[in-house]
């Protein structure tokens, strides 16, 4: 098993080569029949002498290696981990990043190759012909338009035969998440994948209509040229060559961009009415009397010509000729424009039917994802059937499991109300504890300022009418009793403090008290909640913000401070009585951009059998002071009202951390 899977690099690799191989074969075949190829110029000398000392097959051959080579070395470098894959399953903890790569490559590698097949041989066929010519012609453009849509239909179907490579590696890697890879819609997925075939016809049927078209009216414009021709030399008298470039200009031309030449014997040009190509000239000379003196212009080109044989009356032999072209610009927007209109109807239905199909998911999904969140509305959500096929199917089964989450959740929602409304009440004792002295401080500070004050009134009230007392002695009175008034406000804000914790901690969890607050605001409640445990006990609570303060959490905050009050206690319990200890309560992010919550000791640890059963059992490290629910309560409350989780590392001798998560 293992042996075979660590050739999956060197078999995605093929897959994609093979796919390039068959595509350039194809390509080989069909481009000189649907871009109407001069006859006797493919593989031959004259093919060699003007395509740079190259035949054709051997310019399609290297455009497939260099593609090939390109291909096969990004995909190298890209899946240079992927075959050890098996290995990472093996120590999952220590290869964490390094599966995490391996699913984004799994995930993202198909549309990400999608656009380099669909760019590169684009760029490749643009600069291999910027290097035979400066400008691109309409030849050229029908060129880069077939390579680019053999290109897309190549990665199509080499995708379709990764994907499955691609899905077993995510199986095996047990993936369950799509963190860091960008979704894509299920509608866009569908026009990526047929549009490409669909562009593919649309082109085809025009390249081949144009051909069609093309060889047609070449035949009609060689056959009036030449009965033309036949007609003004049988009609004059020609005595030389210059007789002849005169009877040019009896000849009716089939557009004005027609160009008249005449050549002698040999084919050497000795009149020409416009500029001809340097292509149209070789191939006059070389390769028209072979074929029934049809002249064709470059690669790909709707240029032609013809040839007609005239003596002079010294028995000399010339050729008058004509370059034309063979189909109109008018004829080919038509037709461009036709298929384009058929195009966009096409993309307009199938976006229409794909973004159906997407709908009738979404719908699944956002009532799958409610269920997932726990939602207290989804007895209501009972979807409707409006397709009998797999969609229908997946609503049949949807529905089903729907009836069966609702009956496990309101038990669950019960049994969860009734415990934790009975461990509020078993600690509501020791809240109530802790209220007097948290209350004492202030109000005997608040009633040494009130005498504070009121020796000032008494001195104020003796100093008026003293002749010794000045303005600035009244200044100085006023300044004390609003140093005074500003003590009296800070001691009653933090009464105001200590009373808005208290009250939040004493409401029935029942009541559901979904908020938005801050890291602050909530550490500043624990801090205020478990000052005099913490005090009593001689502990030290150093408090660490390795987030934005600021960071805002909805949630239900008096049961997310229960929940840490409930580990502070169980921490400040690991000492046993020892003083002058320390205990860390740490804000902060994981890898997957959760908020976690740590509350650590420096204890003795937790014994293996204990901490096995923390998240299962309600088990108490407490003895007698505890009330039976402990962690269990804790991890139960995170998981239900805030979607999150709770997390143990203990070391023996070393102490015990308990993370908070919070998505």
């Amino acid at each position: 098993m293992m042996k075979s899977k660590n050739k999956i690099r060197s078999k995605i690799i093929s897959i994609y080569a093979i796919a390039i191989a068959v595509a350039c074969m194809v390509f080989y075949v069909i481009v000189p029949y649907l871009l109407n190829y001069s006859p006797d110029t493919i593989n031959t000398e004259f093919d060699r002498q003007v395509s740079g000392g190259l035949y054709y097959y051997q310019q399609i051959l290297l455009a497939s290696l260099l593609l090939i080579s390109l291909i096969s070395f990004i995909l190298f470098i890209i899946l240079k981990d992927i075959d050890k894959y098996p290995m990472y399953i093996n120590n999952k903890k220590d290869n964490k990043v390094k599966i995490e790569s391996i699913k984004k490559i799994c995930l993202g590698l198909p549309s990400r190759l999608q656009i380099i097949f669909i760019i590169l041989p684009l760029i490749l066929s643009i600069s291999v012909l910027f290097l035979q010519s400066s400008y691109l012609t309409s030849s050229d453009f029908k060129l880069m338009l077939l390579i680019f849509i053999l290109s897309t239909i190549t990665i199509s179907i080499s995708n379709t035969f990764t994907k499955k490579i691609f899905s077993k590696i995510l199986i095996d890697l047990e993936n369950t998440s799509f963190s860091g890879i960008k979704k894509t819609s299920i509608s866009k997925k569908l026009l990526f994948q047929i549009l490409p075939i669909a562009a593919v016809c649309i082109v085809f049927t025009f390249l081949f209509v144009s051909a069609s078209d093309q060889k047609e009216n070449a035949t009609l414009l060689s056959n009036l040229y030449k009965n033309r021709f036949k007609l003004v030399s049988e009609n004059n008298s020609i005595n030389d060559i210059n007789d002849i470039i005169s009877l040019l200009n009896q000849i009716e031309l089939n557009s004005q961009k027609d160009i008249l030449f005449v050549t002698d014997e040999n084919f050497d040009f000795k009149y020409q009415s416009g500029e001809l190509s340097e292509f149209f000239k070789k191939y006059t000379k070389e390769l028209s009397k072979n074929n029934n003196y049809i002249i064709y212009d470059y690669y790909g080109t709707s240029g032609q010509g013809i040839l007609y044989p005239i003596k002079t009356a010294s028995d000399e032999l010339y050729y008058i000729g004509v370059s034309y072209t063979v189909y109109s610009n008018e004829s080919i927007t038509s037709i461009v424009s036709l298929l384009v209109g058929l195009g966009l109807i096409c993309s307009i239905i199938l976006f229409a039917f794909a973004s159906e199909l997407s709908k009738n998911l979404k719908e699944v999904n956002r009532s799958l994802e409610e269920i997932s969140k726990d939602s207290n509305n989804i007895s209501n959500n009972q979807l409707y059937i409006t397709s009998v096929d797999e969609i229908g199917d997946l609503v049949v089964t949807y529905n089903k499991i729907q009836e069966i989450t609702m009956k496990h959740l309101d038990q669950i929602h019960e049994n969860q109300n009734l415990l934790i409304e009975r461990e509020r009440l078993a600690s509501l004792g020791q809240l109530i504890g802790g209220i007097a002295h948290n209350l004492k401080t202030p109000i005997m500070s608040i009633s040494g300022a009130s005498e504070g004050l009121k020796d000032l009134v008494n001195e104020y009230d003796a100093s008026i009418g003293n002749p010794l007392v000045n303005e600035n002695d009244f200044h100085d009175i006023a300044k004390d009793m609003r140093e005074w008034l500003e003590k009296i406000n800070s001691y009653t804000e933090y009464m105001s403090d200590i009373l808005t914790a208290v009250k939040g901690q004493a409401v029935a969890l029942s009541e559901q008290n979904d908020m938005d607050f801050t890291i602050e605001e909530l550490f500043k409640r624990v801090n205020i909640l478990m000052k005099h445990e913490l005090k009593q006990a001689v502990i030290y609570l150093d408090v660490q913000m390795k987030i934005d303060q600021n960071i805002v959490i909805n949630g239900d905050v008096n049961t997310l401070v229960q929940v840490i009050n409930n580990m502070i206690s169980n921490a400040i319990q690991a000492y046993n009585g020892k003083p002058e200890q320390h205990i860390d309560l740490i804000a902060w992010k994981n890898e997957n951009n959760n908020i976690v919550i740590s509350v650590k000791d420096y204890g003795p640890g937790l014994p293996e059998k204990v901490k096995d059963k923390l998240f299962k059992e309600m088990i108490t490290t407490k003895g007698k002071n505890g009330t039976g629910l402990g962690l269990y309560m804790s991890y139960s409350t995170i998981r239900a009202h805030f979607n999150g989780n709770i997390t143990v590392e203990s070391e023996t001798g070393k102490g015990t951390t308990f993370n908070i998560i919070l998505p």
